[in-house]
């Protein structure tokens, strides 16, 4: 399933904040996003539409397994790349950065080959 990077970047923040603070709500990620509240409830709308989260009695976001498995790999690729851009000299802030805006488009191929050479 191809998913745009703007549901992906959500993904991620649903995961993040999970594993930060337990239970999310649609204010969290706007908060942490820094977008407005209409503009995170229109994408929880589509990301509910699409299956991979859902939302609790409590207004709690809850990443189904699909979703879920979409974010950690998108995470995965943000630490990874954030951590080789880090060891070849960049600014960890820069880094995370960068990470951020490679993670949607790098390929499974180059990734792989990036993690090869971290573990060296």
């Amino acid at each position: 399933m191809h998913i745009q990077e703007s549901g992906e970047m959500y993904l991620e923040t649903i995961f993040v904040l999970s594993q930060q603070k337990g239970s999310v709500r649609a204010i969290d990620v706007s908060e942490h996003m820094g977008f407005s509240k209409p503009s995170v409830s229109r994408a929880v709308g589509l990301l509910k539409d699409a299956e991979l989260l859902s939302v609790d009695s409590h207004g709690s976001l809850i990443l189904t397994e699909k979703g879920l498995d979409i974010a950690k790999k998108i995470y995965e690729r943000h630490t990874i790349l954030t951590t080789f851009l880090i060891s070849i000299g960049v600014d960890e802030n820069i880094a995370a950065d960068d990470a951020c805006k490679i993670e949607h488009h790098i390929s499974d191929e180059t990734l792989e080959a990036i993690k090869r050479h971290i573990s060296r």
